[in-house]
């Protein structure tokens, strides 16, 4: 009887360990960090970067293989990413959004104090409003027919 205890609480121990190792955050080796940042911080972390990352896709209504490489993997849902590629045209289109995004930010809304129209900051969804084309037309606004009416 003695024994079966003994061998009750080393299993509910060893049980114990491995579920709390499921909550321990991963070291992250040096492998694991980001390569071939252009714009961004090299020294973002990897929480910042995927809340960036989700934010641009969001905005855009796309999934990260819109602008990343990506393969599929058999037996998986997801597939294999190769983030660094510089492979596919849409990923230097985005690095120039940025910059240009940025630009407007730093340049001109900055330096843009007070009134009713002064915009703190823009962003993709600025203009992309969850469309891969920014709808920045005059034909995308809605129509006020009424008021173009002459009296």
């Amino acid at each position: 009887m003695y024994t079966n205890k003994k061998l009750l609480v080393a299993a509910a121990l060893s049980c114990s360990i491995i579920f709390m190792q499921s909550f321990v955050p991963k070291a992250r080796h040096d492998d694991d960090k980001p390569v071939n940042l252009k714009i961004l911080p090299k020294d973002i972390s990897e929480e910042e970067l995927h809340k960036l990352m989700r934010n641009y896709s969001m905005a855009l209504g796309v999934r990260c293989g819109f602008c990343h490489v990506s393969e599929p993997v058999p037996g998986r849902d997801r597939p294999k990413f190769d983030f660094a590629s510089d492979a596919k045209p849409e990923k230097n289109i985005a690095r120039n959004m940025m910059l240009m995004v940025q630009g407007i930010n730093e340049n001109y809304l900055s330096k843009m104090k007070g009134g009713d129209h002064a915009l703190e900051q823009i962003s993709c969804v600025t203009c992309h409003m969850g469309k891969i084309s920014p709808m920045v037309s005059v034909d995308s606004l809605p129509r006020k027919t009424d008021s173009l009416k002459r009296k």
